[in-house]
C-alpha cells in the first residue's frame, strides 16, 4: 500500500500548496498557493526538499495524523507551532525542526501562536497530482491538492518516499520574527487617483483591523471609510497578489493567494511583494498599519527579503533528538557482546 499521513483529525482549514499555479491567470485561474511563501520555503528546506514541494498549509488549529509508512521524516515552520507526539508516551517536540517518526506513530501540530498560518513538510513531499502544474489546492474551484478540497479526517494525504533518510534532524535556535506588529509597505495604485486626498492620508496614517469575514482569497479590513473620488466602478482589469481594492462601502479588501484574475473596484494600492507573507500570517482580530513607499524601494526591500531568507537557512543546524530510543538501530549496531550482572 501506498506509504501516506491518515488524517485522524483535519484540524480547522488544512490544504496541500506549493508556490502557486503561474502562468493561467489569462485563463481567470487564479494562482493560489501559500498564503505565507516565506515559511512553507523554510519548512521544505528544513526536510531537505526544493522550495515548491508541496506542503500542508495549516490555518488556525492544526491537524492529527497517523504515519503509514515505514518512517517518515517531517518539519514544522511557522506560527510558533510544535509537533506533539500522541499515545504512550505523549510529549511535545518542538517547532521549527524536523523530527524523525514511525509507522503507526499518531502527531498533531499544536500551538500556532499569534500567526495564522504554518506548514508541515515531509521529506521528498507528498504524491498528489499536479494540477496545470501545480499541487495548490483551489477550493473555490474545486481542483488541485486532494481531490481540490481541505482535508477531512480519514484521509489518506500520499508520500513519495516510503521511508526517510538517515541524517541529523535540522532545526533553528531561535525562530524568526513573524513581524506582526510591523507597518505592512504598499506602493500607492494603479488607481489611488480615483479616490480623495483625504482617503490616501486615512489609508497611511489610520489603523485597520482584519475582519472575521477573511479568508485565502481576500482581508477584508475594518476601519476608516476610503473615499472614492468619482464612483467606484472601473472597467475591469487585471489583479495582482496584494492588491487592496475598495468597493461601494469605502472598505478596503486586501487580495491574497486565491484571488480573481480581474476586478471592477479601484485598486488604492497594493502590498509590495517583502511583505505579502507577513500579511498572510495575520489573523482576525490583528491590526494592520500601511506604509507607502517607491517602487524602488519595494524592489529592494524585496531583494532584502531574500538575502535575509537564505541567512535564515544557512542557520539551519543539526537539533537533539526527541529523546525517543530507536530499538532498530540499537540492536544493528551490536554494541555489547554480553550482560554483566551484580549482585551487590
Amino acid at each position: 500500500m501506498t506509504a501516506g499521513l491518515k488524517v485522524v483529525a483535519p484540524g480547522m482549514h488544512t490544504t496541500i500548496q506549493d508556490l502557486g499555479r503561474h502562468g493561467y491567470q489569462a485563463f481567470g485561474v487564479p494562482v493560489s498557493g501559500a498564503l505565507d511563501g516565506a515559511s512553507h520555503r523554510l519548512a521544505n528546506r528544513i526536510v531537505g526538499n526544493a522550495d515548491d514541494a508541496p506542503t500542508l498549509e495549516i490555518l488556525f488549529q492544526g491537524p492529527t495524523l497517523e504515519v503509514l509508512a515505514d518512517s517518515v521524516r517531517v518539519g514544522i515552520a511557522g506560527a510558533g507551532a510544535e509537533i506533539e507526539l500522541i499515545g504512550d508516551r505523549a510529549r511535545g517536540l518542538g517547532g521549527w525542526r524536523s523530527v524523525f517518526l514511525r509507522r503507526h506513530q499518531v502527531f498533531r501540530v499544536s500551538r500556532l501562536g499569534d500567526a495564522a498560518c504554518c506548514y508541515l513538510a515531509v521529506e521528498g513531499g507528498f504524491s498528489v497530482e499536479r494540477c496545470l502544474g501545480s499541487a495548490s489546492t483551489y477550493a473555490r474551484g474545486g481542483f488541485g491538492g486532494l481531490e481540490g478540497r481541505a482535508l477531512r479526517a480519514g484521509d489518506r494525504v500520499p508520500l513519495a518516499r516510503e521511508q526517510a533518510s538517515d541524517r541529523a534532524e535540522l532545526g533553528l535556535a531561535e525562530p524568526p520574527r513573524s513581524g506582526r506588529e510591523q507597518p505592512i509597505r504598499i506602493v500607492l495604485g494603479p488607481q489611488h487617483d480615483h479616490f480623495t486626498q483625504e482617503a490616501l492620508q486615512r489609508l497611511t496614517r489610520e489603523e485597520f483591523l482584519v475582519s472575521q469575514h477573511s479568508d485565502r482569497m481576500g482581508m477584508r479590513l475594518d476601519g476608516p471609510s476610503l473615499a472614492h473620488r468619482d464612483g467606484y466602478n472601473i472597467v475591469s482589469d487585471g489583479i495582482a497578489t496584494g492588491a487592496i481594492q475598495v468597493p461601494g462601502s469605502g472598505q478596503p479588501i486586501l487580495l491574497l493567494a486565491d484571488h480573481q484574475t480581474t476586478g471592477g473596484y479601484p485598486k488604492i494600492a497594493t502590498v509590495v511583494s517583502a511583505d505579502i507573507p507577513v500579511v498572510g500570517r495575520r489573523r482576525p482580530g490583528d491590526a494592520i498599519r500601511f506604509a507607502a513607499v517607491e517602487v524602488a524601494e519595494a524592489e529592494r526591500l524585496r531583494r532584502q527579503d531574500e538575502a535575509a531568507f537564505q541567512t535564515l537557512v544557512a542557520r539551519l543546524a543539526p537539533v537533539k533528538t526527541t529523546g525517543e530510543l530507536d530499538a532498530t538501530r540499537l540492536f544493528e549496531a551490536n554494541l555489547i557482546s554480553g550482560v554483566v550482572f551484580d549482585e551487590k
